[in-house]
């Protein structure tokens, strides 16, 4: 509750108000505050409580002055509903929190170079200590790569092409495991539905998947296109489900997986019977599809923490050498929607 004042009023409480109900000095708050060592165990238990009792919240503007810290971190986030980068954003979001900082959000329509570098410049001004960039699309790639700023900045998701610390998922890999895994199965190839042409996920799973038909000395079918939607993978689906030497298939991304799904079944094509089918990403939904989905799932908790433990080494100046890359590898999870192919 509050402390009340001379009149009816109420006050919000200060420090001085916490250090006189806990019977300590107000250095003794202060260092329980900024989680200093040497407090003892009761100590520091009965300012917690006063505290709470107190309900009462530090002045993050003050503390700053002090400590010349505001223990915020900036987030320059594409301005997009896919399930991919909002996860990003997502897990980004709760290793600050479990850190103990504090994030602001800067979403962008377009991922330019101005447009990345006017997003910095207002997370700069906001006292931010660090940046971290979601860049999931090539033009976000050369924006970073040409950034000019006081504060450091950590980018996520955007491969290998700059020299910003980065943190990235292993899609080639992702690409490979589940091509590999259909192959295994007996296809003899695996027809691909990629992502657009300007998304890095997109061209490094394409890749993946190319490679390790290449390496099997498997043919490499024609690449369908979609736009990340269930909707082009539906429109990939009829097309694919007139192509009777189609046996296995390899989707981007699990949501037009789902799409394809439904196009096969309109098309009398059985799943995984006559057609095995494998997506990327495992929403929370891919389990429940019919038949459930096999697919690829990426660690997007891992991501965010392993972003913020780049980025806050960049802000501590740690001297122990760290990679500047750092890669994450996907793990394949196998449900219904695969088997062995039959052959006709």
């Amino acid at each position: 509750m509050g402390i009340e004042s001379a009149g009816t009023e109420q006050r919000q409480p200060v420090m001085a108000d916490v250090a006189k109900l806990a019977g300590v000095s107000h250095q003794t708050v202060s260092r329980v505050l900024n989680g200093a060592p040497h407090v003892r165990p009761d100590t520091r238990d009965r300012v917690l409580a006063a505290i709470r009792e107190l309900d009462y919240r530090p002045n993050s503007a003050a503390r700053a002055l002090v400590t010349r810290r505001s223990q915020t971190l900036g987030v320059v986030s594409f301005d997009s509903t896919l399930y991919g980068p909002a996860s990003m954003l997502d897990g980004i979001e709760q290793a600050a929190r479990s850190a103990g900082y504090f994030v602001s959000v800067t979403s962008l329509r377009s991922l330019d170079g101005r447009s990345v570098q006017e997003a910095v410049d207002r997370l700069r001004d906001q006292g931010v200590e660090g940046v971290v960039v979601i860049a999931p699309q090539t033009s976000a790639v050369s924006a970073v790569a040409r950034l000019s700023s006081s504060v450091p900045v950590v980018a996520v998701g955007s491969g290998n092409q700059t020299q910003v610390p980065m943190v990235s998922v292993g899609n080639r890999f992702g690409a490979g495991d589940a091509t590999r895994h259909l192959l295994d199965l007996g296809h003899r190839t695996v027809h691909h539905v990629a992502g657009p042409a300007n998304w890095l996920e997109s061209k490094d799973r394409e890749e993946g998947w190319r490679r390790t038909l290449e390496a099997a000395g498997a043919p490499v079918p024609e690449v369908e296109r979609g736009d990340w939607s269930a909707r082009s993978g539906y429109h990939a689906g009829l097309r694919i489900a007139e192509l009777p030497d189609v046996t296995a298939v390899f989707c981007a991304n699990d949501h037009m997986a789902l799409g394809l799904l439904r196009a096969l079944n309109e098309g009398g094509r059985s799943v995984p019977e006559e057609i095995s089918v494998v997506g990327f990403d495992d929403i929370p939904e891919a389990a429940y599809f019919i038949p459930p989905l096999t697919t690829v799932r990426q660690d997007f908790g891992e991501l965010g923490k392993r972003a913020l433990e780049l980025l806050l080494g960049e802000l501590e100046g740690d001297a122990r050498p760290s990679p500047r890359h750092v890669r994450i590898q996907p793990e394949l999870v196998l449900r219904r929607s695969v088997a062995p192919v039959v052959r006709r």
